[in-house]
Order: C-alpha cells, then structure tokens, then sequence
C-alpha cells in the first residue's frame, strides 16, 4: 500500500492550476492551492499516510455524513419524513427545489437538507455543537479535534444563501429552531479541523457495518450504514455524483476545503486533501486520486 499510494500520489503531484480554492467564504481563499495528501486506514487497523497529511483543513460538508449518522442513531428511521434520499440534480445551494417540493430537502447531503438535520440535532441536544464534536472525536478514536472558531465566523458572516434557505424551509414548517441558531451550528460543524488521517478514521466505521474499531462501539446499526453508504454514491458529490460513481466506483464525500473521503464497505477507507476545486465544488485532483486508486487496486462496489 505504501508503495501505491507513492506511487499515485507522484503522479499526481504537478496536478494543479486546473481549478480554484473556494473563496466565496473569506478564510478559505487563502489555503495554499499546492497542499496535497492522502490517507488510508483498514479495518484491522493499518495506516498509510503521504504528502501534507499533518496539515489539517475544514472537512465542510463531509460533516453532514458525520450528522446524518448521528441523527440516525438518534432518531431512527423518522428521520426520513424530514428529508428524501434521491439525488438533487442541481447545485449543493439551490434554492428552486426547495420551493418546487415544498420544503423537503432532496436528500441530507445538499445545504437544505444538512441544515434541517442540523435542526432536528437541536431538538435532541440541548449542546449541539459539543455533541457533534464528541461524536467526531469519537469516531476518530481522538480529543485533539477542535473547531475553527475563525472559519466558523467567517462563514457565518456570509450565509447569505444558506440564510435564505432555512427561511425557506422554515416557511414550509420543516426547521423548528431559531434560524440563527441553526447556522451557527451548522457553520461550527463545517469549521471542523482535521487531517486526512483523522478524517480517514473518522469515517471507517463506515466500512465496518457501523462499528467503532478505536473501542469497539457499534456507532449505528449495519443497515444504517448501508444506508449511508448508498445516500453517499448517489449523493455524496452533489451533480458530480454520477461522474463520481462512474469513474471511482466507491461512495463518497466532498467538502469545499478540499477534502473527500470514499469508502470499501468492509476493507477501508481513504481520504484525500487538495484545496483546488472544480466547477462542481469539488477537488480536482481529488477525484483524480481516488480514480487512480480503485483503478490500480482494482476496487469497486460495482
């Protein structure tokens, strides 16, 4: 494994200029572009790691798979009169589906339907972001996880979109809680800081029917990790996620700091890091990646 991910990781290397680092939230317009790393974690424990994997960065919207799963431990099933679980067509942000379908997010992984999780997690938890944070924590088997109290504001400061989103959704009676309150939340959740490392970790449990390898806690139940997995595939990279599927074959996440993180339901999980993004939100050189390893190791769920 050392040997490939070396190997993939040099012939990606010079791979940048193709895209830009998100700048539509001030503090991410000032990652250095060049950064680049992966890691890989199995479920029997072994780690590889290459590049900038001590760099951390803000795992944005791959929280929303971190929330889904603890809403689902929390709420069950219920969850999906809140929100559907088909692909949205359309960009991460769009407003039009909302108001065609009443105020049903799409699916829990597209901005409308991640913040009416976020407002369904207030409901159950009187500390919502401490809550989230321990989960994480949990799940990556690590207390050194913290938000990025700056990255947090600064995204707040300028959710003028998502804002307008969760008064949509409230005008249709699908967010309970204070608007405010709910951005707040879902913009310290986005500010997460972590490592390819740590958010390979964080994320085995999805490759391990649910269970906690770090101290054998069953984190939800095998067919909610099936369900996970599956929203993932087919919404994980918002109207990039058939491109995604065809070319890498594993479900998997985005977020706009650079991150994915893709899974092989019961062998591993990989992460990769790479600010650039394309067109679509999502890293370039990322995807790139994660198309090279299943291709040379031959993996798919297919």
């Amino acid at each position: 494994m050392d040997e490939l991910l070396k190997e993939i990781y040099n012939e990606h290397l010079g791979m940048v200029g193709e895209g830009h680092v998100a700048d539509y939230i001030p503090e991410l317009a000032a990652i250095d572009p060049n950064q680049y790393a992966i890691a890989v974690t199995t479920i029997d424990g072994q780690e590889y790691m290459i590049g900038d994997y001590e760099t951390r960065f803000t795992i944005q919207s791959i929280s929303k798979v971190f929330t889904l799963a603890l809403l689902m431990k929390q709420m069950g099933e219920d969850i999906w009169h809140f929100v559907g679980r088909e692909p949205s067509g359309t960009t991460f942000n769009s407003l039009i589906q909302i108001e065609q379908e009443k105020g049903i997010p799409r699916n829990p992984f597209i901005n409308a339907g991640a913040l009416v999780i976020t407002d369904r997690i207030i409901n159950y938890n009187s500390k919502p972001k401490h809550v989230i944070l321990e989960f994480i924590r949990e799940l990556a088997g690590s207390d050194d996880i913290y938000f990025d109290k700056a990255k947090a504001l600064s995204e707040f400061d300028t959710s003028y979109t998502n804002r307008s989103l969760a008064y949509l959704i409230k005008s249709f009676g699908n967010i309970d809680n204070d608007i405010e309150e709910v951005l707040d939340v879902y913009c310290h959740q986005c500010s997460i800081s972590m490592n390819v490392v740590e958010l390979a970790k964080s994320s085995l449990f999805l490759a391990n029917s649910g269970r906690n390898i770090y101290n054998g806690n069953q984190i939800i139940s095998p067919t909610a990790t099936k369900r996970i997995n599956s929203l993932m595939l087919t919404c994980g990279l918002y109207n990039e996620a058939g491109e995604f599927a065809y070319r890498v074959g594993l479900p998997g996440k985005s977020g706009v700091g650079g991150g994915i993180v893709a899974i092989l339901p019961g062998k591993l999980s990989i992460a990769v890091w790479s600010p650039e993004l394309n067109k679509h939100g999502n890293s370039y050189r990322g995807i790139s990646t994660l198309e090279a390893f299943a291709t040379k190791l031959g993996i798919s769920v297919f």
